[in-house]
């Protein structure tokens, strides 16, 4: 597992299956999926004094928030059981003692009633103090009991006002417990202080930090998170890659976690049958500063070296996350399977000035190893299928169209001219 804000697994293993379009069979040999009671998401709101900034398009924070949960909260899956805890809601005063204890649960967490759960949203204004450290203890008392996901997604605004009860020591607390919750973080409008803050959250129980300016973002991000709560949990293995394709680790289908230094490239080694397909992602999360514009590259390549197929991504810096993903169908006919398919993942991220540059950046791969199309279907390599002959149509219509109305274009000018 990665030890330091790693990526939540379900948040690669959706990223995963959104780039290569895998789906992880049944008895893969990593990354199984477990719990079988309803998922749990405990929605944490900060509703600070500091909310009432104006400042996320054209409107106050705490206007974007009740927004985008109205909208998360029409579009939860029935299967999730949703909550929604509040801090600094309810105390206005100057007394840190009695503000750091203002965290209270909205609406609990249990089957959803949308329209009373947006009532109890509506009534929000920005009031008090920030007390996160608080606010996760009893989000996590919340979600107690049943062998299902659990999830606490924390939205806030500024870093803890409340200390020396230690936000991130408290995640950490929160872990030990091994109850399998994970939290993740949101910022909106981030600063150095707050960033640093919600992400050593989120590392400590393997969540995701992200930055949001937006309503639209805010929303979007939401939603995505309470969605993966509803998917299967998937567990990572750990996995070393090597320096080079020959000492590589040989994978089998699953979801693995590694980290990938500056500069560095890793190798894994996955075995493909002839008739087979391989279907792998990778994701890496910048889990500190790091300076804008950056790619990704995946290769699948022989083991003597050839390169077979790749996959690119590239980044600006406005997400916490890029992935890539690639495909290859291995002939049947394709006699050379014992030399197997190393994959090689390199990526640009540099650190900005006075960031460690050590451990590595977290990443996750996908490895999926499927039957893949015979040969008599006639499928092509990257996907056109049978849809070749329809392409190889309208190519010749192209050329032929093309050449009646040169004929056409130039008799035209003949005719204008002799007239």
């Amino acid at each position: 597992m990665i030890t330091r804000t790693r990526l939540a697994a379900g948040a690669c293993a959706l990223l995963a299956a959104l780039t290569a379009g895998t789906a992880f069979p049944a008895g893969a040999a990593a990354g199984e999926p477990t719990g079988e009671d309803a998922p749990k998401v405990n929605l944490v709101l900060d509703v600070s004094g500091s909310m009432r900034a104006r400042d996320i398009d054209g409107q106050s924070r705490m206007a974007a928030a009740k927004q985008a949960f109205n909208e998360v909260l029409d579009a939860t899956p029935e299967e999730v059981q949703l909550g929604i805890r509040t801090l600094g809601a309810d105390y206005p005063g100057d007394d840190r003692k009695t503000g750091c204890k203002d965290t209270a649960q909205l609406y609990p967490v249990g089957p959803l009633d949308r329209t009373e759960a947006k009532t109890a949203v509506a009534t929000l204004t920005p009031t008090g103090w920030t007390p996160i450290g608080p606010a996760l203890l009893k989000a996590a008392d919340d979600l107690d009991g049943g062998t299902g996901s659990k999830r606490i997604v924390l939205i806030s605004d500024g870093e803890d006002t409340c200390a020396p009860l230690d936000p991130c020591e408290v995640a950490r607390e929160i872990a030990a417990k091994g109850i399998g919750l994970t939290i993740d973080t949101l910022g909106l409008v981030p600063n150095t202080k707050m960033r640093q803050q919600l992400s050593c959250i989120a590392e400590a129980t393997g969540g995701t930090y992200t930055s949001v300016e937006h309503t639209d973002e805010l929303t979007d991000k939401v939603n995505q998170l309470v969605d993966r709560a509803a998917d299967p949990v998937v567990t990572p293995v750990a996995a070393e890659g090597a320096e080079q394709c020959a000492q590589a680790p040989t994978l089998k289908s699953g979801l693995y976690t590694d980290r990938a230094e500056f500069g560095q490239q890793r190798w894994y080694r996955v075995d493909v049958e002839p008739g087979q397909e391989l279907r792998a992602s990778v994701s890496v999360g910048a889990d500190r500063a790091v300076n804008p514009s950056y790619g990704l590259l995946l290769r699948a390549v022989t083991v003597p070296g050839r390169e077979i197929v790749r996959g690119e991504a590239a980044g600006n810096g406005r997400t916490d996350v890029i992935s890539a993903g690639l495909r290859y169908p291995k002939a049947e006919s394709d006699e050379a399977s014992a030399e197997g398919v190393c994959l090689q993942v390199t990526h640009s991220f540099s650190a900005a000035s006075g960031v460690k540059t050590t451990p590595g950046l977290p990443l996750e791969l996908t490895v999926d190893v499927v039957d893949g199309p015979s040969e008599s279907d006639d499928v092509a390599s990257f996907g056109l299928g049978r849809g070749w002959w329809l392409l190889g149509a309208l190519i010749l219509t192209g050329f032929l169209a093309g050449l009646i109305w040169g004929w056409v274009s130039r008799w035209r000018v003949t005719v204008w001219r002799t007239n």
